[in-house]
């Protein structure tokens, strides 16, 4: 089953070959997570293993990284039990070019989308797999919709407490996504839940189905039973065709049978067996009417 713990892990895990790569990764980091200042950003993450590539990234392009440290600063050391703080990475980008998604390669597009998964809040469970990249600004998440949309992963847009929110809940958007930002054991193990899911339902909706349709015949079987056990006792059964006689019979020989084991004891076709099965309970039914 597919844990979010062990997707981000596998995603922190990638290490960009090419420099390319590593600067759009650290440009979704800090699209999807960040808080900009004139020479400086500030990455904010619940996550050790996020905050740990921000810092390797930023490493790797020469760019000057201090943390991770508490979102509250160097004396925000203390932690309630039980409660997850935010961590915060500050990046000194004075002199960085400012990275452009319209200009980008298919692969730092790829990068962009892990970096910006990586910071994203990530719900798996029963129900399926819920993906948000929640945004203070509401053009940030105008402009992550677009650029999902851009690469076939299409979301969806809300409000949540002032906040904007993308979010991604359809399978085919989260396995898409998954396959772009190479978390291949992650998208396995999705596709795997995916499809016992799917033989699991389809499995319930034909065991649903044929108790239905055992239940119908069992009713049916009971009316048609009790039918012919009225023609018997008004002494009517024998005054009928050969044909209704040996369908009452068998009928009665087979209580529990359905109407393609009679048919084939009978030698006739299933829908005859039916309308002559029906033929008795109407007679049946006249029988009580009469009688009232």
């Amino acid at each position: 089953m597919l844990v979010a713990t062990e997707l981000k892990g596998e995603l922190a895990r990638i290490q960009p070959a090419r420099i390319c790569c590593r600067c759009a990764e650290l440009a979704g980091l800090l699209f999807a997570g960040g808080r900009r200042g004139p020479q400086s950003s500030r990455i904010r993450t619940l996550d050790h293993a996020t905050a740990r590539v921000a810092v390797q990234l930023a490493a790797a392009i020469g760019m000057r990284a201090d943390g991770p440290m508490p979102a509250g600063g160097r004396g925000a050391t203390h932690r309630p039990a039980g409660r997850r703080h935010h961590l915060q990475v500050v990046l000194d980008r004075s002199g960085a070019d400012e990275w452009s998604w319209a200009d980008a390669k298919p692969c730092d597009r790829r990068a962009f989308l892990r970096g910006s998964l990586l910071n994203a809040s990530i719900s798996i469970g029963a129900a399926g797999t819920h993906v948000e990249f929640v945004f203070d600004d509401a053009a940030q998440a105008v402009e992550l919709l677009g650029r999902l949309r851009s690469v076939e992963v299409h979301g969806g847009l809300l409000r949540r407490r002032g906040r904007s929110v993308v979010y991604l809940k359809g399978q085919e958007e989260v396995a898409t996504l998954l396959r772009l930002t190479g978390a291949n054991h992650a998208l396995l193990d999705f596709e795997a839940g995916r499809v016992a899911r799917d033989v699991r339902n389809g499995l319930n909706r034909l065991l649903n189905a044929e108790e239905a349709n055992v239940d119908r015949t069992v009713r049916a079987a009971d009316r048609q039973l009790q039918a012919i056990t009225q023609l018997v006792g008004a002494g009517e059964l024998e005054r009928l065709p050969d044909g209704l006689r040996e369908t009452a019979a068998q009928r009665r020989a087979q209580p529990d049978a359905d109407l393609d084991t009679l048919a084939s004891a009978l030698g006739i076709s299933r829908s005859a067996v039916n309308h002559r099965l029906r033929r008795l309970v109407g007679l049946a039914a006249d029988l009580r009417s009469d009688a009232r």
